[in-house]
């Protein structure tokens, strides 16, 4: 972990809840950096190659649908606040082949959003949040966005 991240616990148990789902923990991820609303994260080519030696476009895609979720859920724990979080509606836009370990970046689309999504579930019990997404390439290019609308939903609500 990054000398520029938060508290260890919020993202040890992230790394559980990625452990804990066989898709998610077979794509190898690794918590690189949260700080100010944004969540970054690793997974090596390895785990994560396909045919053409590239990164498999399914797991580009989730790295960063994960990356976005671990935001969410990193920043509702970091303001104490159970809550499910689910992913809604996403899009993609693959740009570049990834020939290198897959590095994503997530955020919230505004501070706004970022600070509606703490204060309205603890008024209400749910929010929403759009988020963005970007798979970064080592010579400093694009090579995936993504763009997702999540949900929390309070746990004492959720059955």
């Amino acid at each position: 972990m990054d000398a520029n991240t938060k508290s260890p616990a919020p993202m040890e148990a992230l790394v559980g809840h990625f452990l804990g789902m066989p898709p998610v923990a077979a794509l190898r991820p690794q918590i690189l950096e949260w700080r100010d609303g944004l969540l970054r994260l690793r997974a090596p080519l390895d785990a994560n190659v396909n045919d053409k030696g590239c990164a498999f476009g399914g797991s580009t895609v989730s790295l960063m649908t994960i990356a976005a979720w671990g935001l969410v859920t990193l920043e509702l724990e970091q303001a104490n606040l159970a809550a499910e979080v689910y992913v809604a509606d996403s899009q993609i836009r693959y740009l570049k082949p990834v020939f290198e370990d897959i590095v994503v970046e997530a955020g919230f689309d505004t501070a706004a959003d970022r600070a509606a999504l703490v204060d309205t579930l603890a008024r209400q019990g749910r929010a929403g949040a759009r988020l963005r997404a970007r798979t970064l390439l080592a010579d400093g290019g694009v090579a995936a966005t993504f763009s997702g609308r999540y949900v929390a939903i309070g746990k004492a609500e959720a059955s």
